[in-house]
């Protein structure tokens, strides 16, 4: 008895100095905490942090919630990067071809991301969640070869509306592939 009482003692006293008995942290500071602990290792970790860490007024608390939020900033990067191609004056019958693939290819990946998001809503257990993390894995992979099919239209193109699809499609492809690093984590 007197054993068992010395070793609570300890582990409480250990518990103390190790932070164990820490009071729950404010949403803020846990979303940013996994924000950063989790992003550290994405392709891009300071669009990372930067994106997620603004990501929205719901609390990010699991990686489930930081893999929903990750496909969010990609779907609304994807959308912007969307409106703005359509807005692009182009002069040479190359540029417009090119154009409306890339356009095409970035409605192709705002439809990958869409299915992903949804499905990331409703994770279940067991072989289910297999079956699901392969389709999350599938969408989010082909809304990044989306992406990159749309700059390789732009390779033998030189000029202004080559750098500003460039530069647009360049930070949707980075968030995208940071939702793709987040969403495999789900799978450890």
């Amino acid at each position: 008895m007197m054993k068992t009482l010395l070793v609570a003692l300890f582990l409480l006293h250990l518990s103390h100095f190790t932070g164990a008995n820490k009071p729950i942290s404010t949403s803020s500071s846990s979303s940013s905490d996994i924000v950063r602990t989790s992003c550290v290792h994405a392709s891009y970790p300071t669009v990372c942090i930067r994106t997620l860490s603004s990501a929205g007024s719901k609390a990010i608390n699991t990686p489930q919630d930081l893999a929903q939020a990750a496909v969010k900033v990609s779907l609304s990067r994807a959308h912007k990067a969307s409106g703005f191609l359509s807005q692009l004056k182009v002069e040479s019958k190359r540029e417009k071809g090119a154009l409306s693939d890339c356009i095409e290819q970035m409605g192709d990946s705002m439809d990958e991301l869409s299915k992903t998001l949804s499905e990331l809503k409703h994770l279940r257990k067991g072989n289910a969640f297999k079956w699901q993390m392969s389709n999350l894995e599938t969408w989010v992979s082909a809304a990044l070869t989306n992406e990159d099919t749309c700059l390789d239209g732009f390779k033998e193109i030189d000029g202004k509306v080559r750098s500003d699809v460039k530069r647009k499609v360049t930070n949707v492809a980075r968030v995208t592939s940071n939702a793709l690093y987040l969403v495999n984590q789900l799978d450890h």
